[in-house]
């Protein structure tokens, strides 16, 4: 990144119309983002447009029947530039959560009793429970460690997991509860070694790092867009073989569901595929303003794809120094605890904390009411907040980074932890 690299987060913010918000006078500080990201007006247009314009379903000979099926064609080709992947290795549904229980059921058919699979506990639930299900077909379930100590995991303990009997290994990119970020291609490459599978969640990571699902080499890939503008939804990459000889559970005549496709479970919600394309555009358009700072990261992309890296870069990069400003002040408050990696290592500007004396709820609570958006407790994370000792104790409290948050927002936070480090 070249030096003089300013962020001009007022001009992002007046794109967001919930920014203009305000709670006990002040602008509502979106802390909240790890949850799902606000909503710029470009996707709102986009959504409100074609259920206004275009509404109707696919297949028809009719405008608006034939803009459907172009919309999802839209949606394919923007999430293919996104991922940096090929057009049908991509599908859609309701959510991330949706993808993993329908990927484990089309996976499942040709397992047996005894068939080994492998998750973590750095895992969210949604990249962990679809595997844990498959008990019930004789599966043995494996977990890999997470490092109470150094908050990652145990490269180590997965290995002597591994087996010829694994089938599948689903690995996290990216703890939405940690902010850790894991080397995925590592325990991918090692994975494939054994003949499986792998799965990795990049639901968290794809919010602040750019994704190249050839890059890491796995088999299928799991992120959701309303975690970066878009509305709530699932995306799914998926190895072109597997899409071509996977028996997926599907209604569609073969004609019909080709590529991608074939991994839905019926049509798919064109409004919400509108607002997707809307958003990896809207990223694409703040990458190239920023495009300049980021020569190096950008050698051999082009067009649409070489924007949408330089988005999210430039994005992550504001979004990483206000994450070191609060890790930095909450280690400066007596009685405070911040959780996650060591300073230095790989990490997504999500900071995660715990205040001698409260309750995460109830820091939570003294935040909303003075319009600070945030989280508490596990967020999902289940087996990582067990691991860290803190399940009994309600968990973590949980900020995270957006492109939209400021300086002010930090101030906030930092004053009124500081309030209540006093009135301990």
């Amino acid at each position: 990144m070249k030096n003089g690299f300013k962020y001009d987060v007022d001009a992002i913010r007046a794109q967001f119309p919930a920014c203009k918000l305000e709670i006990a006078g002040a602008p509502i500080a979106y802390l909240d983002g790890p949850g799902g990201t606000q909503i710029p007006q470009l996707v709102l247009d986009a959504m409100v447009g074609y259920m206004v314009n275009d509404n109707a379903n696919e297949d028809g000979n009719f405008r608006a029947s034939t803009m459907a099926r172009y919309t999802e064609e839209t949606a394919r080709a923007a999430v293919a530039d996104f991922l940096g992947c090929e057009v049908q290795e991509v599908g859609f549904s309701m959510a991330s959560t949706q993808n993993s229980y329908n990927l484990a059921l089309n996976l499942s058919k040709t397992f047996k009793p005894g068939d080994e699979l492998i998750i973590t506990e750095i895992d969210h639930r949604c990249n962990s429970a679809p595997w844990m299900s498959l008990k019930r077909l004789g599966c043995v379930v494996k977990t890999v460690r997470l490092d109470p100590v150094t908050q990652q995991l145990d490269f180590e303990d997965f290995k002597s997991k591994l087996s010829d009997k694994t089938k599948v290994v689903a690995v996290n990119w990216a703890s939405n509860a940690l902010g850790t970020i894991t080397d995925v291609k590592k325990f991918i490459d090692l994975a494939h070694e054994y003949g499986a599978f792998t799965v990795v969640d990049a639901v968290h990571y794809s919010a602040h790092r750019p994704v190249d699902v050839k890059a890491i080499g796995t088999d299928a890939l799991l992120c959701s867009p309303y975690k970066w503008f878009g509305p709530h939804s699932g995306v799914i990459y998926l190895k072109k073989e597997y899409i071509a000889s996977l028996d997926f559970n599907n209604t569609m005549c073969d004609d019909i569901a080709k590529g991608g496709r074939r991994f839905h479970m019926g049509t798919p919600q064109y409004e919400t595929l509108a607002g997707i394309t809307a958003a990896v555009n809207f990223i694409a358009a703040e990458g190239e303003k920023y495009a300049e700072y980021f020569e190096d990261e950008l050698k051999g992309l082009t067009g649409r794809r070489r924007n949408i890296v330089a988005g999210v870069l430039a994005m992550d990069t504001h979004e990483m120094e206000l994450a070191k400003k609060l890790r930095m002040g909450l280690r400066a408050i007596p009685g405070v605890t911040v959780y996650g990696p060591a300073e230095g290592q790989p990490r997504t500007p999500t900071v995660s904390f715990t205040m001698e004396g409260y309750a995460p709820e109830q820091v939570t609570e003294v935040f909303g009411s003075k319009g600070i958006n945030s989280w508490h407790g596990d967020f999902y994370a289940v087996e990582a907040v067990a691991a860290l000792g803190l399940a009994e104790s309600g968990g973590l409290i949980r900020l995270g980074m957006a492109p939209y948050c400021t300086e002010s927002d930090i101030d906030r936070v930092l004053n009124t932890v500081a309030e209540l480090a006093r009135n301990r």
